[in-house]
Formats: C-alpha cells, sequence, structure tokens
C-alpha cells in the first residue's frame, strides 16, 4: 500500500514537474507578467487608466504568440496590435443608439472572423480583434481620448510582442526541445498501440482509430517542428544545434514511417502467427522494448549521456533470429514463405532500433560532416506556403465556405446574445457574447464539447470562489489570486480546458472582488451569462447555417486519395530508376501523411455530429480505412527501396503498377461525380457498372519463379515483399473502386 502511495506521489509530482517546465506555462507566466507589470506601475504612478489599456492590449494580442518559427510569432502579434487599435477605436463609439449598433456589432463580427480563411495563425489574429471587439463594451476611460486609449492598446501589444521575443531569445531551444520530446513520447505511444495490432484482436478496430487519433496528434507536431527548424534554418543560416535537430526530426519521421509499414496484409499475419504463435509473442516483446527505448530517451531528454538498457532488445532479436532460420531450413514451401514475412519484419524491427541509436547519438556531442547537412533548397520544399491572395476572399464569400458559415453565424449569435443581455438587463451583457466568441468553433463536436466543458468549469470556480469570498476580504489576496488564477486558466486552455474554464471563473471574480462590494451578485451573473452564452452558441451551432462534415469530406478524401496517388507514383518511379534518393518522394512521402491525418481528423468530426447529419458514414469509414491501409503499404514500399539494394523493375512490376494507376484515375474520376451532401445512396444505377482492369497475373506463380531461379536470400525478400504490397495495393485499388461506384445517386 505505501509503496503504490509512494508510485502515486512521485508520477504526479513528475507530471508538475513537467507542467512547469512546460511552454504553456512559460507563456502564460509571460502573460501574466505583460499584463500586470504595466497595471502595478500604473497604480504606483496614479496612471492605471494608461497601464489597464497596455494591460489590455498585451492580453489581447497574447494569443497569436503560438508554436512556430520567431519570424510567424512576429509578425502574427504585430497584426494582432494593428487589428485591436483599429477596433478599439471604433469600439470607443459604440456607445450609440442600439438601432445602429447592433447592425455594427454584427458586420464587425462578420468581417474580424472572416479573416480565418488565411489560416490557422490568421485565424489567432482574428480571435484578438474579437475579443478587443467584445471587450470594448465593458471598457471605458474618462480621462483618456478614444484616439489615446487605441494607441495605448496597439503599445501594449508591441509591449508583448517584445516580452515575447525576449524570452525566446533567452530560451531558443525551449520550444524545439518540448516539441521534440512530445513527438517522441507520441510515437513511442504509436509504436505500442501498433504492437497491439499484431495477430487477430477482437477489438482492432478501437486500435484503428487509436492509431488514427495518434497520427493526427503527431503529424500536426511534425508540421510546427518543421516549420521551427527549416524557417530557422533559412533567416538564421547553419547551427549545429538546429542541424543535429533536423537530422533527429528526419529519424523521427523515418521511425514513423517505418512503424505504419507491415510487410503484407493483416490476414496473412494473423494466419501466421495463428501456426506460429511464439513469433507473435516475441515480435510483440521486441515492439515493446523499442517504444520503452524511445520513451526512455525522451524521458532523459538533456542526459544524453545516459546509455541505453540493450541487453532485453539484443536477447530478443537473437531468439528471433535463431527461430525464424529454423523456419527457412524446414522443408516445406509453407515455411519458406513465413520466413520471408518473419524475415522481413524483423529487418523493419532492425531499422527501427539503427534509427533510435542514431536519435541517441545526435543527442550527444557528435561532428556533423557536410554529408549530414541538409541544403536549404531541397528543405524549403517541405514547407507549405499559406495563400495570402485577396482573391482567396471572394473565393469563400459563399455558403459553400464553412468560414464564411461560420462567420455569419457568429455575428448572429453575438447580436442575440447581446440582444438577451440588454432585454433582461443583466449586469454584464457582453460576457454573454464573450462566452460566445470562447466557445464557438466551424466545428459542431468542438463547440459542443467546449460548451459543456466552459458550464462545468464555470460553475467549479463560481463555487471555489463563494467559498474564498466568505473567507477572505482583503483586495490585494484577491488580486494575487486573480494573476495567479489567469496563469494557470492561460497554462491549461490547450491541456483541460475544462480546468481552464474554472481558473478564468476565479480570476474574473477575483478581480471584480476587488471593486465590486456585492460579489455574490457578479458570481451569479457570471453563472448566468456563461449558460445563455453556453446555450446559444450550441443551438446556432445545430441550426443555424449547420456546416455539417458530410458538405467538405467529399473534397478531403479527394485530397487523400490525390496524395497517395503522388506518393505511389514517386515509389514506382524510384524503383524503377534506382539512384539517389530523390526529395520528391520524401516530400511526397509527407504530404500523403498531412493529407491522411486531415482525412482521419474529418471523419472524427463527422462522428461526433448528430446521426441524421452522418451521410454515408459506414462507407465513407470503409473509405478511410483503404485509404489508411492503402498508405500503410506504400510506407512499406518506400521504407524497403529506400533501405535496400534492389534489382531491376520487371515488365511484371510496371504492368501492375500501370493497372493499381488506372484503377486511382478511375476512382479520382467517380469521386468528382459524387454529391456526398445527398442523403441517398443507389447502388444499382446502370450509371454504377464499371470495368476494373485484371490484373492477369498470378502473384505466387511470379515470386516462385524467381525464387527458383536464384539462391540468393536478399532477392527471395526483395520479390516477396514487393509482389505482396503490389498486389495488396491494387487489391485495396480495386476494392476502392468498387467502393466509391456505390455513391452514384438517383
Amino acid at each position: 500500500m505505501i509503496s503504490i502511495i509512494t508510485s502515486f506521489i512521485k508520477n504526479n509530482l513528475k507530471e508538475l514537474s513537467e507542467f512547469l517546465k512546460s511552454t504553456s506555462f512559460s507563456k502564460a507566466i509571460l502573460v501574466g507578467v505583460a499584463i500586470t507589470l504595466p497595471i502595478v506601475t500604473g497604480i504606483v504612478t496614479n496612471r492605471l487608466d494608461i497601464g489597464l489599456a497596455i494591460g489590455f492590449g498585451a492580453f489581447w494580442c497574447s494569443p497569436s504568440d503560438v508554436s512556430g518559427s520567431l519570424k510567424h510569432k512576429q509578425i502574427g502579434i504585430l497584426f494582432s496590435s494593428i487589428l485591436v487599435v483599429i477596433i478599439s477605436f471604433f469600439g470607443g463609439y459604440f456607445h450609440i443608439s442600439n438601432i445602429f449598433l447592433f447592425p455594427l456589432l454584427g458586420v464587425l463580427t462578420f468581417g474580424i472572423a472572416f479573416i480565418s480563411i488565411y489560416g490557422f495563425r490568421a485565424s489567432l489574429i482574428s480571435f484578438s480583434g474579437l475579443l478587443a471587439l467584445v471587450l470594448s463594451f465593458a471598457i471605458t476611460s474618462e480621462n483618456l481620448e478614444v484616439y489615446q486609449y487605441a494607441l495605448l492598446i496597439g503599445l501594449g501589444g508591441i509591449w508583448y510582442l517584445v516580452l515575447s521575443t525576449l524570452a525566446y531569445l533567452i530560451n531558443p531551444k525551449a520550444q524545439t526541445e518540448e516539441t521534440l520530446t512530445e513527438i517522441m513520447l507520441l510515437t513511442a505511444d504509436f509504436l505500442d498501440a501498433r504492437r497491439k495490432l499484431i495477430g487477430e484482436q477482437p477489438d482492432r478496430t478501437t486500435l484503428q482509430n487509436q492509431l488514427m487519433t495518434l497520427q493526427i496528434e503527431i503529424t500536426n507536431l511534425h508540421d510546427i517542428l518543421r516549420e521551427i527548424l527549416i524557417s530557422y534554418r533559412k533567416t538564421s543560416g547553419k547551427s549545429k544545434y538546429q542541424s543535429k535537430r533536423l537530422l533527429i526530426f528526419i529519424q523521427l519521421v523515418e521511425l514513423l514511417e517505418t512503424a505504419t509499414a507491415n510487410p503484407v496484409n493483416y490476414e496473412k499475419m494473423d494466419t501466421l502467427f495463428e501456426v506460429h504463435p511464439k513469433f507473435k509473442t516475441d515480435f510483440q516483446k521486441l515492439i515493446s522494448e523499442l517504444s520503452n527505448q524511445l520513451r526512455t530517451i525522451a524521458n532523459n531528454y538533456h542526459k544524453p549521456k545516459r546509455k541505453l538498457s540493450s541487453n532485453t532488445l539484443m536477447s530478443i532479436f537473437e531468439t528471433l533470429e535463431i527461430d525464424v532460420q529454423k523456419l527457412k531450413n524446414a522443408l516445406s514451401s509453407d515455411s519458406y514463405e513465413d520466413f520471408l514475412i518473419l524475415q522481413n519484419y524483423l529487418d523493419y524491427q532492425k531499422k527501427q532500433y539503427e534509427k533510435l541509436k542514431k536519435i541517441k547519438w545526435l543527442l550527444g556531442t557528435p561532428e556533423l560532416t557536410s554529408e549530414h547537412i541538409l541544403e536549404k533548397d531541397k528543405l524549403r520544399l517541405f514547407i507549405g506556403a499559406q495563400d495570402y491572395n485577396p482573391k482567396l476572399i471572394l473565393r469563400n464569400l459563399s455558403f459553400r465556405s464553412t468560414i464564411f458559415r461560420h462567420s455569419l453565424r457568429l455575428a448572429i449569435t453575438v447580436m442575440v446574445g447581446y440582444g438577451i443581455g440588454l432585454l433582461f438587463d443583466l449586469q454584464n451583457p457582453y460576457w454573454i457574447i464573450l462566452t460566445i466568441i470562447i466557445i464557438m468553433r466551424p466545428s459542431y463536436g468542438l463547440t459542443k464539447t467546449r460548451s459543456k466543458d466552459r458550464i462545468i468549469g464555470t460553475l467549479i470556480g463560481a463555487v471555489v470562489a463563494s467559498g474564498f469570498v466568505f473567507l477572505i476580504d482583503h483586495p490585494y489576496i484577491y488580486g494575487a489570486f486573480g494573476v495567479v488564477s489567469l496563469v494557470a486558466a492561460l497554462s491549461m486552455v490547450q491541456k483541460n480546458y475544462k480546468a481552464s474554464s474554472a481558473f478564468v471563473t476565479l480570476s474574473v471574480i477575483f478581480i471584480y472582488a476587488i471593486i465590486q462590494p456585492d460579489i455574490l451578485r457578479v458570481i451569479q451573473f457570471r453563472v448566468i451569462d456563461t449558460l445563455i452564452g453556453a446555450g446559444l452558441s450550441y443551438l446556432a451551432m445545430r441550426f443555424l447555417l449547420p456546416a455539417w462534415s458530410f458538405m467538405e469530406i467529399g473534397d478531403t478524401i479527394k485530397d487523400g486519395l490525390k496524395a497517395n496517388t503522388a506518393f505511389f507514383k514517386s515509389i514506382s518511379s524510384y524503383y524503377q530508376e534506382k539512384g539517389k534518393v530523390p526529395t520528391s518522394l520524401k516530400v511526397n512521402r509527407k504530404e500523403a501523411f498531412l493529407q491522411m491525418s486531415n482525412l482521419s481528423a474529418a471523419f472524427q468530426r463527422m462522428a461526433q455530429e448528430p446521426k441524421s447529419k452522418q451521410n454515408h458514414i459506414d462507407h465513407i469509414y470503409e473509405l478511410v480505412e483503404i485509404n489508411q491501409s492503402f498508405l500503410t503499404s506504400l510506407t512499406s514500399l518506400s521504407a524497403y527501396i529506400q533501405n535496400h539494394k534492389t534489382t531491376k523493375a520487371s515488365k511484371e512490376f510496371k504492368q501492375v503498377s500501370e493497372k493499381i494507376q488506372q484503377n486511382l484515375d478511375a476512382i479520382c474520376l467517380q469521386l468528382k461525380s459524387i454529391d456526398f451532401e445527398n442523403p441517398k445512396m443507389h447502388s444499382n444505377s446502370t450509371k454504377s457498372k464499371i470495368e476494373t482492369p485484371t490484373l492477369g497475373l498470378s502473384i505466387e506463380k511470379l515470386t516462385n519463379e524467381v525464387i527458383s531461379k536464384t539462391d540468393n536470400v536478399r532477392a527471395h525478400k526483395e520479390v516477396h515483399l514487393i509482389w505482396e504490397q503490389l498486389y495488396w495495393l491494387y487489391s485495396l485499388s480495386e476494392d476502392m473502386l468498387k467502393l466509391v461506384v456505390k455513391f452514384q445517386l438517383y
């Protein structure tokens, strides 16, 4: 019992320590300093109005300070500063007749929210503008002119920009190291989930969904780290530290690729492990140990000299080598095929171990040669450029655009929320629209979750705050608690929105407790306003210009298929031409993983929506699953041909590749004519009949012919894996083509 308690305390202290060292907590401290320092200075100098304006400006611009390159951070914060100055200037004249106020509020909300069409960072700039818009209703200054107040708000943004830049220059490695560590830990989890897929599993669907979620998280982090490392090299030239981290990142990308790979389809693996259960157990042990090794590297990131214990791993490798060789020496042809499958699978695991050792080596103090340094021109290809063309505005002025619908929905809901606040004479009606702006997202599932978490968090915060107010009656303590609560709220907003909402409520109530004698009334209205705002957000998302996932899932499927097709072409071309691995293959691999992550995320959003809005969800799930299997097979081919010297491509290889390509082209053509928004489907339509190209080849015969002509085991392993994957890709492309044909409509 004592050991359990000790372990629990130890684990929790470790988590707390990691949290306090995280960039989220560091940023929250930075925001706390950026807000409180001007306010305290204003109190000391008897110019609180100026201190508040600068503090608010810093707070409103802080959302743009997210992971990424320093240049992009600075541009984001600068644009936020410009936007909040403009909004604060207009907001200063909002104390006008409601006849003019409501349409002005709606138009400004729509315009600011619509900025999000320019990507993720633009959406954060938009959020800053919306905060400034809402709080223009609450904050007035008797001693400052409107233009003075607006300029001081902008000065607060510049103040935060300076602080953020200084924090980065003081510890430029923090963001890189945290992201790298997080990728390692999530990749270790991915390996562990793949381990559980070995052999037939009763909960394979659950494991596949878990792998989807992990892959989405890992791919997103890959994008963030790729931008940090490559943008740094573009602006700062060569750096040994950044070069090493970039090489570690490449190993992690390849580690994920190899982890995704499978030498044959799962049905064959299931049958093989059923006949040879010992191999199933040993491979599970091996992958588990590789996962533990990667987790150990991540947990000892700052202790690179600590040696990895490889005794267990070496012992498992040795046992598997002996057992696989025994299988090779068996007389039956079936045993020899099993040997080839297991030997190829074992080779994949050996490659994983080599990557782990290279990561460990790079974390030390190795001397990098010119061979290790990657060319800038090639690196630029891995960063997707955001389209800032003004024509994007015109293209999105349509109900087909999710952002257009979201902006219009948000504008209408904000006007309704403010109207309710005025109608019922609530104490702070702007709290309603603040809640709406914070909760409402383009996605139904996320809005619903945030509404629930916001309500629960607010109620918890209100109860806790009530207790504190009864026990303590001191403005300085309230002020200290308000700042601490704000820091806690900001540091948890991404990890635990419910807890963040509770701390936000605490912070607001403590701050109001300083200036409002009837604090219980403030708490009461805080809860009421939150309930109204959350309720309106949910209802608007459900019934007002809803943007259901089926409206855009078709485009996402097309993008995923295009990316897989480009990756397949790169692999086929490289296998035929040989030579140095082209950068285009790696770029296409990155794009395939990214688009598959987008497709998985789109399907997960769809699964969270009401049943009546899940058009063709079973067929769409099949498409997602087949595309995922297609990518798995492609990564198997890619990993093999990049890490092995391969023989000349046969005419049969070219023939099968062409037929796979024909299927993929036919699928793309079919997808263009499908209306995913139509809930009806006609599977017997004459239009649905389509001829798939027959393979006309026996994979087993081709494999056996090569095996009979040579005693070279390496050639046997190559031909078995290549033909297995080609046949599997062909089968998947056929299945996909048959499935999309079912979408032909009345």
